[in-house]
């Protein structure tokens, strides 16, 4: 599944040098390296107790607990899907992002293209 999406994310915004992954090859899964390699792409992985390395993802992920995953009990995976879809579309579509000058992610990407 994630290499489906990362094949996507090529087709729409083209090839990376390399991705950033978290401190370990233990996080990462062999399909993740052995795909990596083939399409000639470098995991580099954060230090040890430099998470700043990964600000975007760290920031991100604080993001989506504070903002919906603690909000809920989450009774099934269906209701988890269901409130990451509605969280998502308002973060991308509705929510000022003040890092990337007050406008959503998807006036950014527009602006992009």
């Amino acid at each position: 599944r994630v290499i489906r999406s990362l094949n996507q994310i090529i087709e729409w915004r083209g090839k990376p040098l390399a991705i950033r992954v978290d401190n370990g090859p233990e996080y990462v899964s062999g399909k993740l390296m052995a795909w990596a390699q083939s399409q000639g792409i470098a995991l580099r992985h954060i230090q040890p107790g430099k998470p700043q390395q990964n600000a975007y993802v760290e920031r991100y992920n604080r993001t989506v607990r504070h903002e919906w995953l603690d909000q809920y009990t989450i009774e099934t995976i269906q209701q988890a899907q269901e409130f990451a879809t509605q969280w998502l579309w308002t973060y991308n579509n509705e929510r000022p992002n003040m890092g990337i000058g007050g406008i959503t992610p998807a006036q950014k990407l527009a602006m992009a293209a």
